[in-house]
């Protein structure tokens, strides 16, 4: 059986969905907190690949919503330090499986990498029953 590292919120709606589609596809999944993780930048890095850097971001996440974060004004290292400190700015989920590392669920990168047709669109999104994004951590 194929076996993947799963970075997920705990408690969120579109990652059970995720990780579901991931079970059917035949996977087994290491499930993990992603706001418990010990991230450093160097270990968060790879898992962005040659994205931009405001693709890295959860632009769901409560200090971008306010206004606090600014994805599209920092630049790689000021990001890093950001998601470090706050991972619920992270991208989720984030994934790794047989040596690669991917952020995110809805994009043809992701998909070829792990044999998965190209998740419909929405599969990225996390609402709640109510169609409202994750409550915050």
């Amino acid at each position: 059986m194929k076996t993947l590292i799963f970075y997920e919120k705990p408690g969120c709606i579109g990652n059970a969905r995720q990780k579901a589609i991931l079970v059917e596809a035949g996977f087994a999944l290491d499930v993990r907190s992603i706001l418990s993780a010990r991230w450093t930048p160097e270990a968060l890095r790879p898992y962005f690949g040659a994205r931009s850097v405001p693709e890295w971001f959860n632009r769901t996440a409560p200090s971008i919503k306010r206004g606090e974060v600014n994805p599209d004004a920092l630049d790689e290292a000021a990001a890093l330090v950001a998601m470090v400190a706050d991972p619920l700015l992270i991208r989720r989920p984030l994934i790794e499986y047989n040596g690669n590392k991917m952020c995110g669920f809805d994009n043809s990168v992701q998909s070829e990498a792990l044999g998965l047709p190209v998740p419909a669109t929405g599969s990225e999104v996390c609402q709640s029953v109510n169609q409202l994004p994750c409550p915050p951590s």
